[in-house]
């Protein structure tokens, strides 16, 4: 079978709602409409580790970006994210299309929009000085899979539809 070549890159929670802080879950596993989306077209996904999970387990509470900012946490997101560019280089550097990088708004670790959540601060400098650049999008802080999340599947579609 032929390859579609074509891959994204997600974190860790919407194909994970597991690892969430218990009260801000949103899901029972994954967003399931947006894995559909992603499926229906044929892309491939790599799934970004969780650095919270990392570092204070399933066990731990809501904080803010400010509370995680530390020494030892900032130093598990850049490693997270060299490893990441490494990955992207590789499926760059073999003819696929890296259709997308797809974070979570208002995460202290993964927010692309807005104030950067402390993993997308280190993997989108990385990724700028490797002269790389990816389409970006946010899952909003609000999103449920149905109804109240069509807004942003529509986005979604149009941002992986030039890949089609």
């Amino acid at each position: 079978m032929e390859r579609s070549k074509k891959v994204i890159f997600l974190s860790h929670c919407i194909l994970n709602q597991n690892t969430v802080v218990p009260p801000l879950a949103r899901a029972k596993g994954p967003y399931r409409d947006i894995v559909k989306v992603i499926i229906d077209n044929g892309i491939g996904i790599h799934q970004l580790p969780c650095p919270e999970y990392r570092y204070l387990g399933l066990k731990r509470k809501p904080m803010t970006k400010e509370e995680y900012d530390t020494e030892g946490y900032r130093k598990l997101c850049k490693d997270i994210a060299t490893d990441t560019v490494s990955i992207m280089k590789e499926y760059l550097q073999n003819g696929y299309n890296i259709v997308g990088l797809i974070g979570i708004n208002e995460s202290p670790t993964c927010s692309i929009i807005g104030t950067k959540g402390i993993l997308m601060e280190e993997l989108l400098a990385l990724l700028k000085e490797e002269n790389i650049q990816l389409n970006t999008l946010d899952v909003p802080a609000d999103y449920h899979d149905g109804e109240k999340g069509k807004e942003f599947i529509n986005r979604f579609i149009g941002l992986i539809s030039i890949y089609n």
